[in-house]
């Protein structure tokens, strides 16, 4: 039985990828702050039914604490990490930028500090679309240059880009980064655009609708996310013996490192995402035109080549499925838990027990 570490275990997407995991075998470590970025209810939820296993642990930590993941290295030996424990969200990164020096760079600096103590087979550290910044050419390719983040969000995900690589370059650590595209489902995050928008349609109230709708992204269900990282988990970088790296591939040539678009390779108008929530829903939204947000992008779209070519697979659950599952979970959901329906009523999304 392999042990797999995974941070942010009670996250949206690590509370998934720890289920799939489990379910095919590993012994799962995870680590989690439950942070109060967004309810923590829904992660002590999520927490509970990954505990339903007898092969899942857990440690409620902050990786950002000195000394704390080298310890846990060595006590459990992972043989695969999966690093998704960051301080997510581009706007809130304007009220606290702290938190993201704190969790995301400093909360990474320690993780590849253990690693080097302790290495594991394979690490996969999550980054994010919002690298791409500034780019204007589309669909993004993992070759392209990532030199103009918009948000200091980004920024450091950029950053935990770069210290992995020399880690990777220095030390012989095999690491693959990947980047995700705008990620939704069930159990996801109440401050994103899907959560929020339906909760809103539900509730009678209007929508937030930024740069006037004119927006598009490449929306990626979690299932499909959580497949490409476990098919990703054995595909293994070596460093390229002389240097030289295939056409196309973002192996560094002097580091056992890559980074993987994980996305569905789709970019999908504002306007079509409202309109797929209103059919699962079977109401109409109230829109409220808002300019863009500073830090935001206008549009994101994944080329996930890379990704087929290196493990066969291409995300393709389609937006209407994606969203429908979505909602049935949010009212199925809502509707059995007395304290989720109260919090949801009062506005409250951030309301502890």
């Amino acid at each position: 039985m392999r042990t797999a570490l995974v941070t942010g275990s009670s996250g949206f997407i690590g509370f998934h990828l720890c289920q799939r995991l489990l379910g095919d075998g590993f012994r799962v470590v995870g680590v989690d702050n439950l942070s109060e970025y967004y309810d923590v209810n829904l992660k002590l939820q999520r927490q509970a039914m990954l505990r339903e296993s007898p092969a899942f642990s857990l440690f409620n930590a902050s990786v950002e604490t000195a000394g704390f993941l080298r310890e846990l290295f060595a006590t459990e030996r992972p043989d695969i990490v999966v690093h998704l424990a960051a301080q997510a969200g581009v706007r809130h990164s304007l009220e606290d930028p702290r938190s993201y020096l704190d969790s995301n760079m400093i909360g990474t600096f320690e993780l590849l500090e253990a690693a080097r103590a302790v290495p594991p087979e394979h690490m996969l550290l999550a980054s994010t679309s919002s690298v791409y910044g500034a780019n204007t050419r589309m669909p993004y390719a993992e070759t392209d240059r990532t030199d103009h983040q918009m948000s200091f969000y980004a920024a450091t995900k950029k950053a935990t880009e770069g210290m992995a690589h020399s880690y990777a370059h220095l030390y012989g650590l095999p690491v693959t980064m990947f980047r995700f595209f705008t990620v939704y489902g069930p159990w996801g995050r109440p401050d994103m655009a899907l959560f929020k928008f339906t909760r809103a349609i539900l509730g009678g109230e209007p929508i937030d609708v930024y740069n006037h709708g004119r927006m598009m992204r490449d929306f990626t269900y979690v299932t499909d996310l959580v497949q490409g990282i476990r098919l990703l988990i054995d595909v293994v970088p070596q460093r390229p013996a002389d240097g030289v790296v295939p056409p196309g591939d973002s192996l560094s040539p002097v580091a056992p490192w890559r980074v993987i678009n994980i996305g569905n390779s789709q970019a999908v108008p504002l306007g079509d995402f409202i309109a797929a929530i209103e059919r699962a829903t079977g109401l109409k939204a109230l829109r409220n035109p808002l300019p863009m947000q500073p830090g935001d992008v206008p549009a994101t779209w994944a080329d996930a080549s890379l990704l087929h070519e290196l493990t066969g697979y291409r995300p393709d659950t389609s937006l209407l499925e994606g969203v429908q599952s979505f909602v049935e979970w949010y009212r199925e959901y809502y509707g059995a838990n007395d304290w989720a329906r109260d919090s949801l009523s009062s506005g409250d999304l951030r309301r502890i027990s």
